[in-house]
Parts: C-alpha cells; structure tokens; sequence
C-alpha cells in the first residue's frame, strides 16, 4: 500500500493544466488551444516573401511592356552597328577617328536613301497624274466594252453622278478627313523612332571598341574571349549578310532595267532600284511587293507588257533563288533554307517586318557560334546516308518469299533418313564385331 499512498501524494502535489508554475512557464495548453493551432515562425516571413516576388514580378512586366517599343529600337540599331562595323573599321584603320568615320557611312546612307525616295516620289507622282488625266479614257473605253458586250446604253455622266451622290463616297470623305490626325501622328512617330534608331546605332557603331570594354569588364578572362568571338561572328554574319543583299539587288536591278527598257516602260531606272531593294530587303513577300508596281505601269502602256514583266519577275526568282543566292551567301550566311524560312517566320510572329529583317543574321551568327561547341563525328559509309536503298529491298514480294522459306527451313525436323543412319552406323558396328567386342565392350 506504500506506493499508492506516495503516487496519490504527488498527484496532489503537482499543478493543474494551464496553470503556472512558481518556476517556469505553463505546464501545459490551456483548455481549448490545441498543440497543431500554432501558427510557424517561418509562414509570416515566406508569405512577405512571396507577395514581394510578386510585387517585383508584376511592376517588372509593367516596365517591360512600357519599354518594348525602346527595346526594339535599341536591337534593331544594334544590327545596323554590326552590319556598319566593317566600313567603319576599314575607315578607321586608314587614319580617320571613328566617330568622324562613322559620321561619313550615314551621310551616304542618307543620301542614297533620300535620292532613292526622291526619285521614286517623282515617278509615282508623276504616275498618279498620268492616269488620273486618262482615267475618263480608260473609263469610256470600258463603257464601250460592256455596252457592246451586254447590249447596254451605260453613259459616262451618269455614272459620274452617281458615285457623286452615292452614300458610301461621302462617309469614306469623312473618314478621311477625320483621319488625317492620326495619319500626322503616325508620320511624325514614325520619324521619331527612326531618330532614336540613328542615334542608338551612332553611338554603337563608334563607340564599339569602348562598349566590348565596358562589357568585358565585369567579366572573367575566359567569359571575356568567348563575348569577343559572338561580337566578331556576329559583325561578319551581319555584315555579310547585308552586303551580299545588297550585291543581288544589284543584280537584280539591272536585270529588270533591261527588260523595262526592251518594253519601252516609263522610269526603267527608278523601277529598277525599287524592285532590286524591295526583293532583296523585304523578306518573303519582298520579290511580289516589287513586280507589282512595274507590272502597274507596264499595263497602263500595254496589258501584254505586264503579262511579260510577271513572267520574268517569276523566272528571275527561281533563278535567283536555286542559282544566285546560295553562290553569293554560301560564305557570308550559309544556312539552310528551310532553317531561313522558319527563322524569317518566328521573327515575323515576334516583332512583325523588323524581325523577319534581323531573322536570318541572328539566326546565321547563333549557328556559327554554336558550331565550336558541338561535337562531330565522321560518318559512316553507308548507302543509306547517301539517299540509296539496300540491294534486294525494293522488292518486297521477293523479300516476303525469302523470309518465308527461311522460316520452312528452320521448323524442318533435324533427324535424318534410316539409310543414311545405317550408312553411317554401319562401318562402326562391322568393326565391333570384326574386334570380338561385345555390347559391354568386353570378350563374349
């Protein structure tokens, strides 16, 4: 009975829950509070955490979608400083400073573009006044046809008055007129942005040398040379690439001029240039953007000519595309042409004409840098690598036969003919029996 007498005196002697102890802290959960209820000391501080990473998240893609306009700009003046790097170079390794040689390759630039515009202004202008004097003739002329083809009475002042006071004649003049502030805004954006490309790639092209510096500094040696070899590739893709179009539009300028002035076309030359920049330049629908405009005017002289001018705009294409092109750009870009169309396509879905403009010297510069850190090896010679079949697999009748008749061969039973058994048994058991061995091998 002593333990239990001892047991219910500590019983006793010890606190209630939840109740504190003269020397130290509670026993024990109050009534109603669980264990699990706590809350961690962690949670506070990770949910601070989270909501400020998505504080930073959301306010970082604000910025982005406010600067993407800039940061366009700034890429495609980056590709203008490569692909003027080269002439820039060249000039300041003759003596001249760099800024003074890169202020020289944008004044001629300039000047090409400003003539080539002017030139190409005054043909349509002069153009668009030809035709609207010879519209009311080229009217009357399809008057007469659809009077003598439908047997109609259609006059030309009737028709007159009634696009005059049609419904749709007056709304598009509203329109019109109405849009002419946002045609000015769009015009002087427009030159806005091509400001702030001039001067980004300005600065790019003669400050290169100070900007790889700045960028290798805070870099480690090894980092350093592998950002100089990208800087490198990429000018001599970029360059190339630029150069090599612009050898083609030579080409195919002077192609054209010489049919435009065999068909006795109006502004050969000017047409010339323009279909040579607008083919070579403008990705994909370049080369049909520029045979439409000489097949315009071609058929306001001759609708024949513009059926002949179509015909040579496709055969000069294919000419230059399984000819031209991958003599010219073998050394420059040298890329497949699928990985070309598919490039030019991804840069369209992302940054519209500029991208598929940048598409193909991005695309070129990333292979080639690439290229030294793939691993090669030397390919088999086999038939197959070459596009030619194995012997015997063209045939697959003959094939299905043979893997028939091996199959036959191989469920054939092994055991051969009685005679060739006893043929065979039979010189052993003349032998025994010639030595007097019995079938225990011994003497009978």
């Amino acid at each position: 009975m002593a333990p239990t007498d001892e047991t219910a005196r500590s019983q006793q002697q010890a606190p209630p829950s939840g109740t504190t102890s003269p020397t130290g802290p509670p026993a024990g959960p109050g009534p109603g509070v669980a264990p699990s209820a706590r809350m961690p000391r962690w949670l506070p501080r990770a949910m601070v955490l989270a909501l400020s990473l998505v504080a930073v998240f959301q306010l970082g893609s604000w910025a982005f979608h406010q600067l993407i306009g800039l940061l366009v700009n700034i890429l495609i003046a980056f590709f203008l400083a490569l692909a003027i790097e080269p002439a820039v170079s060249w000039m300041a390794s003759k003596g001249l400073r760099r800024g003074f040689a890169t202020f020289l390759v944008f004044l001629i630039t300039l000047i090409g573009a400003a003539g080539f515009v002017t030139l190409l202004g005054s043909m349509l202008a002069g153009q668009i006044i030809k035709m609207v004097e010879d519209f009311p003739a080229y009217l009357d002329s399809v008057i007469s046809w659809i009077n003598t083809t439908f047997h109609t009475e259609l006059k030309r002042v009737d028709i007159q008055e009634g696009l005059l006071r049609s419904d749709w004649l007056q709304k598009y003049v509203q329109n019109s007129a109405t849009g002419v502030l946002d045609v000015s805004a769009q015009v002087l954006g427009g030159l806005f942005q091509l400001l702030t490309i001039a001067l980004f790639s300005f600065y790019f092209a003669a400050d290169g040398p100070r900007l790889r510096r700045a960028l290798c500094s805070v870099l480690p040696p090894a980092k350093q040379a592998e950002v100089l070899r990208a800087w490198e590739i990429a000018v001599d893709k970029t360059g190339g690439y630029l150069y090599s179009r612009g050898l083609m539009a030579l080409i195919s300028g002077a192609a054209h001029y010489v049919l435009l002035e065999y068909l006795d076309v109006p502004y050969a030359p000017a047409l010339a240039v323009w279909v040579g920049l607008v083919s070579q330049f403008i990705p994909t629908i370049g080369t049909y953007l520029a045979g439409a405009l000489p097949m315009l005017i071609a058929f306001t002289v001759n609708p024949w000519y513009a059926l002949w001018v179509l015909v040579f705009v496709v055969l000069y294409q294919q000419f230059e595309n399984y000819v031209l092109q991958p003599k010219l750009t073998a050394k420059t870009v040298d890329i497949h042409p699928a990985v070309a169309f598919g490039s030019v396509v991804a840069g369209t879905a992302l940054l519209g004409a500029i991208g598929a403009l940048i598409a193909i010297p991005a695309i070129a510069t990333l292979q080639a840098f690439l290229g030294a850190y793939v691993k090669r090896y030397d390919v088999t010679d086999d038939p197959r690598v070459h596009g030619h079949r194995r012997r015997g697999s063209r045939n697959p009748v003959a094939r299905l036969r043979r893997r028939l008749e091996e199959k036959a061969d191989r469920q054939q039973p092994t055991s051969r003919p009685m005679d060739d058994a006893r043929d065979d048994d039979g010189p052993k058991r003349g032998a025994g029996a010639e030595s007097g061995a019995g079938p225990e091998g011994g003497t009978p």
